[in-house]
């Protein structure tokens, strides 16, 4: 059974409490090296991270030294860092290892030690495989049963929601809002063609980072649509790529957070549907602006819009504010617009139907 990353955040501290091997499963770029410095942060540990894939036996067990008539290991550097002092030990394709590799693993995940050397007792091992249920799609070595066996499974399945958390503070609010609203594009589930680009959570990272690094997403957006499109075709592929070039097109119709509670602009949303609202609402709580107790002017800018929207629209705007900070929905309610509008009033015919 999958879990997503929210389930496997609260379960994960547990098992490294207890200083058992961690194993993430599932398919590349879900997000399973992100999600172990997550936790490593939550551990309060540093990461030390090393590619399996790359390594040969020598550069995990170390070279041996001969003693007069005694053979030992010096171990590599990043293992005795793991030995002297407590970190997240995170070994990523371990599935794409040599046997030789794994064997060495082996060893590491059973004992806690190398060839005599003995990790620190509160360094935690994690690592990253695309095997599993997903395993037939890559070129990686199948894990036996003896080798799983060491090893504390979870196949990770991360939602939307996952990365649209993660994203709010990382990427730039266009590819936020697109994703958002076409949640579709965020990753492809299904068989992959050769040789043919797809979007992953990675990837949209990546472009992100292109995109908004070299000033693209601006004011301007709109007049730089060509390259946004031949860049985003290379991270994400040919239909991500137009989708999202058409929604920059549009962007202008977009409402901000800042617009709507700061600046009291709602002149948009008058044209907007359902979606569109229901968008601009996730926004609002994405943005957790609700946590924090609202000040008069966003109170009454914020009011201005809720007595506009769509009934169903206006239930979850309510919701939404009632699992936030309880001060913002007592003064809501409490509030009147400039138009003269008692949000009261409009709550009671909200919810009568009349």
């Amino acid at each position: 059974m999958a879990v997503d990353f929210k389930t496997f955040n609260q379960v994960a501290p547990h098992v490294a409490a207890v200083k058992k091997p961690i194993l993430l499963r599932g398919r590349h770029g879900v997000g399973k090296s992100c999600v172990v410095y997550q936790t490593a942060q939550t551990l309060g540990l540093p990461v030390v991270e090393r590619r399996a894939s790359q390594m040969t036996e020598g550069d995990l067990v170390g070279l041996p030294v001969i003693d007069g008539n005694t053979t030992t290991f010096n171990p590599p550097d990043w293992f005795k860092e793991c030995c002297d002092y407590a970190r997240v030990l995170f070994l990523d394709e371990v599935d794409r290892a040599t046997m030789e590799v794994r064997q060495g693993i082996f060893e590491l995940t059973d004992s806690r030690k190398l060839n005599g050397h003995c990790l620190h007792p509160e360094t935690v091992i994690f690592a990253a495989v695309n095997g599993g249920e997903h395993g037939a799609q890559y070129q990686v070595g199948e894990m036996d049963p003896a080798e799983l066996d060491r090893w504390t499974v979870f196949d990770v399945e991360p939602t939307v929601e996952d990365w649209l958390d993660w994203a709010k503070t990382n990427v730039n609010e266009v590819i936020w809002d697109f994703i958002n609203q076409n949640r579709n594009h965020l990753e492809h589930k299904g068989d992959f063609e050769p040789n043919k680009v797809y979007p992953s959570r990675r990837s949209w990272d990546r472009l992100n980072e292109c995109l908004a690094g070299g000033g693209m997403l601006g004011e301007d957006a709109k007049e730089k649509t060509d390259v946004i499109f031949h860049l985003a075709t290379a991270f994400v592929g040919f239909e991500a790529s137009v989708a999202l070039t058409d929604f920059v097109k549009t962007y202008e119709r977009q409402v901000t957070v800042e617009m709507i509670l700061d600046k009291g602009q709602i002149e948009k949303t008058a044209q907007f549907g359902i979606n569109e609202h229901a968008a601009l609402v996730e926004k609002l709580e994405a943005s957790e602006k609700f946590q924090e107790e609202l000040d008069a002017t966003q109170i009454a800018n914020l009011a201005a819009y809720f007595v506009t929207v769509p009934s169903e629209i206006a239930m979850k705007l309510w919701t939404v504010m009632g699992e936030g900070n309880v001060a913002n929905t007592v003064a809501l309610h409490q509030s009147v617009t400039p138009d003269g509008v008692a949000v009261s009033s409009f709550l009671v015919e909200l919810l009568t139907g009349q």
